[in-house]
């Protein structure tokens, strides 16, 4: 096995990291926030506004089974990075667009696939790729949160199209 991860913010993290427990290859996700500069904030605080943090979801994948451009590639699917601070009705800092690199050996990758997504869109895509500062696992509660709760509002009218969308567009790539 080739272990790495990447971090990526597409706005609530229960929606980035319900497709990404469905993806084969992908070892584990995470939940957490990062990028801001209060340590540990509580999703309270993240909330606010007012940590500078992003909702984020950590994709540990086997890259000899997928690889980082193909995480990323699904990652521009399944969220809108044209929108500034927003995806759907969730708005604030916290649910920005963003690739958050492990290390530089990712940004090369991660550059190309977010320029291929930019000329794709028009040159609308506002995400951001930095590397990943300050993160921190997020509550429990928020961990596997669409398999626990699939039939919960926000889950069944926000969450689970975006599911669909990846099962449709990446049937290949959906764990057996």
């Amino acid at each position: 096995m080739n272990e790495q991860a990447i971090t990526l913010g597409g706005g609530c993290f229960w929606c980035v990291e319900a497709v990404f427990e469905l993806v084969d290859g992908v070892i584990a996700v995470e939940n957490g926030y990062c990028n801001g500069h209060v340590l540990r904030p509580t999703y309270e605080a993240v909330c606010s506004g007012s940590t500078g943090h992003v909702e984020v979801v950590q994709v540990r994948f086997d890259a000899n089974r997928i690889s980082l451009r193909e995480v990323l590639e699904i990652f521009f699917v399944v969220h809108d990075p044209t929108t500034l601070n927003r995806q759907g009705n969730d708005v604030g800092t916290q649910y920005r667009s963003g690739i958050y690199l492990h290390d530089g050996s990712q940004e090369a990758v991660a550059r190309e696939v977010l320029a291929e997504a930019n000329a794709a869109s028009g040159g609308r895509v506002v995400t951001e790729l930095k590397l990943r500062e300050n993160y921190s696992t997020a509550e429990g509660y928020h961990q596997h949160y669409y398999a626990r709760n699939p039939n919960a509002g926000y889950c069944a009218y926000v969450v689970a199209p975006k599911v669909e969308k990846f099962k449709r567009t990446f049937r290949a790539r959906v764990k057996a």
